[in-house]
């Protein structure tokens, strides 16, 4: 591991009133997997892109690549959105970064390409049909794709393959499956750079650890040499703590019930959420849990016997009807469903109610949008400050408090949340659970579905625990901690608290 692939020297990179990175220096060797950490906005996409040519970065800026008997290293990249195309086989899109060569005058050979398509997942843990569209394999399945991609066609291992945020959407078995394939590919000889906001991931991972804040370099260390807690003071400065310490919450009438709520997996659900009260639902991938906060809103596929919010009943299930009764969702997934990607953070935080800033005869008040959008920005701590910027222009934990703030606009009866903290690193994941309190503690009532046990238990006043589409367990406090709902979630005793 002393031989380096890559080496970053005092590397700057300055936007308009902004200096995103700011003499930051990296190193990544043979066979290591180096853990680049940071908040939202703490520079880690910049160093990314500055490595992939999108950014030229400012003088003096230094990047080099080690030239040895295999040639020179090489970069390659897994963005966390894969770049696959879903529609198409896994031959279909191995063979999309290929040189045409010769294959532009004559047909595929087909045969060849599926066995040596099948050879290359094989490696690295895939065992799925390589004909199948992306669009029927798992998420894990998609990420292990994307890395044979990656490496599909290299001439030599004494590369560097740069991962990011590659867990956010993987829970589980999926995560112990790419971590197998990461591995592997350090055992190869290749240096790794993985970016994840899971801490906990990346301590049973990397080698070393890189992190990063307000665009510097804070730390370069072994992991053996950090614990967790070490971990979250050096990325934000100090101990940020998820928990909002409710204790025993005041719970007030019914804000939500549900009967008979069935899905492709949820099968007669019956759930009620009390005004004040933040119920959470658990349970592992295929569940249930992915699709009840969308069902409940109308946003997928699916029924409800009956449905009233604040007993007033709904007779209309969808988006529309759900909005007008005083319900919010944010949905796990904010660039595909959550926002409109090419707005502005002003334009998408006013979107769901622009009656209030509305002239007398309907036209929109310019200034006095601004005005609410700037101050709903500083309530939230958006960063940058300037609601003006594209909404696709801000981190992923910015861009969660927008989609976030433009419900919170409404001050709802029910606020529902599907994985409201998914990549979302521990300073704004803190922001996110207090406004969630607040608004508890304003009388809505909510309901959050998500992945994270540990998140859970230290925010929720109960959790009701799903498993094959049904409820299979309630914890409330004071018995209401991680090991109770991975227990429940898995159906087997676990003894050990975490």
């Amino acid at each position: 591991m002393d031989t380096a692939l890559l080496k970053v020297a005092n590397l700057s990179m300055t936007f308009p009133g902004l200096k995103a990175l700011d003499d930051v220096s990296l190193t990544v060797r043979v066979g290591e997997i180096v853990g680049l950490l940071g908040q939202n906005g703490s520079g880690k996409s910049t160093l990314v892109k500055v490595l992939a040519g999108l950014y030229v970065a400012d003088a003096g800026s230094q990047i080099q690549l080690t030239e040895g008997k295999e040639g020179i290293s090489e970069i390659h990249f897994i963005h966390q959105d894969l770049g696959l195309i879903e529609s198409l086989s896994t031959v279909e899109n191995l063979d999309l970064t290929r040189p045409l060569g010769s294959r532009g005058f004559r047909p595929n050979p087909v045969r060849a390409e599926r066995n040596e398509a099948r050879e290359l997942i094989a490696e690295f843990g895939g065992r799925f049909d390589v004909d199948l569209p992306l669009s029927s394999l798992s998420p894990a399945e998609r990420t292990i794709v994307a890395i044979a991609r990656a490496l599909s066609g290299w001439t030599h291992s004494s590369n560097v393959l740069v991962l990011d945020e590659p867990t956010a959407s993987l829970h589980g078995e999926e995560v112990n499956l790419l971590f197998t394939a990461v591995r592997r590919v350090a055992e190869r000889g290749a240096g790794v750079v993985f970016i994840s906001h899971r801490l906990d991931e990346v301590m049973g991972l990397v080698d070393r650890v890189v992190i990063l804040r307000d665009g510097r370099l804070i730390a370069d260390v072994p992991r053996a040499d950090l614990h967790h807690d070490d971990l979250v003071k050096l990325i934000a400065g100090a101990m940020i703590d998820v928990d909002t310490g409710r204790g025993q919450s005041s719970v007030g009438a019914p804000a939500l019930e549900i009967n008979g709520a069935s899905g492709a997996v949820l099968r007669n659900l019956d759930l009620t959420v009390g005004s004040g009260e933040i119920v959470g639902v658990s349970g592992s991938l295929g569940s249930g849990r992915e699709e009840l906060a969308s069902i409940i809103f109308g946003a997928s596929p699916g029924s409800i016997v009956s449905l009233a919010v604040r007993s007033r009943p709904l007779t209309r299930l969808g988006p529309r009807a759900a909005i007008r009764a005083g319900v919010a969702f944010v949905p796990g997934d904010r660039h595909r469903f959550g926002a409109i990607v090419q707005m502005s953070a002003r334009e998408n935080l006013t979107l769901p109610r622009l009656r209030p800033l509305t002239r007398a005869l309907g036209w929109l008040d310019a200034r006095a949008e601004v005005r609410e959008a700037r101050s709903w920005a500083a309530q939230v701590g958006l960063r940058p400050e300037n609601p003006e910027y594209r909404f696709g222009q801000f981190s992923g934990g910015n861009q969660q408090k927008v989609v976030l703030a433009k419900w919170l606009r409404n001050e709802p009866a029910v606020l529902l949340l599907d994985e409201p903290t998914q990549g979302v690193d521990v300073g704004s994941k803190a922001v996110i659970f207090r406004l969630i309190a607040e608004a508890a503690e304003a009388g809505a009532g909510v309901l959050i579905c998500s992945s994270d046990t540990r998140e859970l238990a230290q925010t929720c006043d109960r959790v009701i625990v799903l498993r094959d589409g049904v409820v299979v367990a309630e914890v409330r406090r004071p018995d209401l901690t991680e090991a109770a709902l991975v227990s429940a979630s898995l159906g087997r005793p676990r003894t050990t608290d975490f």
